[in-house]
């Protein structure tokens, strides 16, 4: 303890000078003066021998000195020195931890936050367990379904701009038509737009008798592509273009001309100027082109196509005529449709098991970029109204790969 110094100026009743002791927090203020400071600047002048030897204050915590007369603490203890030493723990802040932590990015990457929930299982023993559980046990769609799931999912896929694919062979009645309407149906089912149909067949083509029925066309407005290209130049909206459109279900199809007279009169520069109005308002648009490949408007096909659908059969005749198409389009400038045609093969007329249909599909593989089978189906066979309903799922799923395929076409 500092020695007590005595004070002259206070006495006691023999008149006797009294030494007055000093307060302990004027102790305490002497001895942290005499203290090392922490700084270990080389400027920083070494303690005095005293100041060694004064035994150091560690039970109680220093008190705040404190002004004799009001009790508060004295003006020179309030602004602490800067260069005194600070005894108290820095703790960062909640905004330094924030920001030093690695956050996960909650928008670009839902899936560490949200838990992946499984696709419902349709059909088959996944589904009926879902069904009997209330969805408490989901094992998911098996492989069948996952392969459904990819072919839906290529169908939809969105487009930036407008695609025509062509379906056309070189011989009749070989299932181009009933290929039009299933696979049109299927696109209108898949897609968010709606795709269009375009009837270019010169010789009275059939395309929206099958898609809506006789007895439904003959009722309906009996407008075809001879009057929208008589009135085309009027046409400024969706809605106008309506009046001269049918409609199967999602499916909106233009019909060709029925009058012999005047069914091939259709050309290139008429079908381009057709090709122009639909590109307006439909993503997707398939044609019919009719038997050949040589008539008036062929060439104005050709030139708009995207993609192309060979129609085939597995006769040994559909499928020379076939292998002719594809070579007569790498002949005449079209290489690259030839290519990246697509070629459907319709078992229409259930051939007999002399055909080697294993050896059709082989030889024509090679010389497209895809060859796709449709089983016999008489939703197809009978030549009258195609509705997918009505089809066998092996058909409908052979229509929704040939869909798959055309989208994929357009890059």
């Amino acid at each position: 303890m500092p020695a007590a110094t005595p004070d002259m100026s206070s006495s006691n009743d023999a008149g006797k000078p009294v030494a007055r002791r000093s307060s302990w927090a004027e102790a305490a203020a002497a001895s942290d003066a005499t203290k090392p400071s922490r700084d270990p600047s080389p400027a920083q002048p070494a303690p005095s021998a005293t100041a060694r030897l004064a035994p150091p204050i560690a039970s109680e915590p220093p008190a705040t000195p404190l002004n004799e007369c009001a009790g508060e603490p004295a003006p020179e203890a309030a602004a602490r020195p800067k260069d005194a030493p600070s005894f108290r723990r820095t703790r960062p802040t909640v905004a330094d931890e924030i920001a030093e932590s690695p956050m996960p990015d909650f928008i670009s990457s839902p899936g560490l936050f949200v838990r992946e929930q499984k696709p419902r299982p349709r059909g088959g023993i996944r589904g009926a367990l879902y069904n009997l559980t209330g969805g408490a046990w989901n094992l998911g769609p098996g492989p069948k379904q996952r392969q459904e799931d990819e072919l839906g999912q290529r169908i939809s896929r969105q487009l930036q701009g407008s695609y025509n694919t062509a379906i056309l062979s070189l011989k009749g009645g070989i299932g181009k038509t009933s290929t039009t309407v299933g696979v049109g149906l299927t696109l209108a089912e898949y897609r968010g737009d709606a795709p269009c149909a375009i009837d270019a067949n010169p010789d009275s083509g059939d395309l929206v008798e099958r898609a809506l029925g006789e007895g439904i066309y003959q009722q309906s407005s009996l407008r075809t592509i001879t009057d929208l290209l008589e009135n085309i130049d009027a046409i400024d909206s969706l809605t106008a273009l309506a009046r001269y459109m049918h409609h199967a279900g999602r499916l909106h199809l233009i019909a060709g001309e029925q009058d012999p007279e005047v069914s091939d009169s259709l050309t290139a520069e008429e079908y381009l100027r057709i090709r122009k109005l639909i590109s307006s308002y439909y993503s997707v648009a398939l044609t019919d082109c009719g038997t050949g490949v040589t008539h008036n408007a062929m060439s104005g096909i050709l030139q708009s196509a995207d993609n192309l659908v060979i129609a085939a059969g597995y006769a040994v005749s559909g499928a020379k005529r076939a292998r002719s198409t594809l070579h007569w389009l790498a002949s005449h400038g079209y290489e690259d449709l030839a290519r990246n045609a697509i070629v459907v093969i319709t078992d229409k007329d259930e051939v007999s098991s002399r055909v080697d249909k294993d050896a059709i599909q082989e030889h024509l593989s090679g010389m497209c970029r895809e060859l796709i089978a449709v089983p016999h189906d008489r939703g197809v066979a009978d030549g009258d109204l195609v509705t997918l309903d009505v089809l066998r799922p092996e058909t409908r799923r052979a229509y929704k790969e040939i869909a798959a395929a055309i989208v994929d076409g357009y890059r």
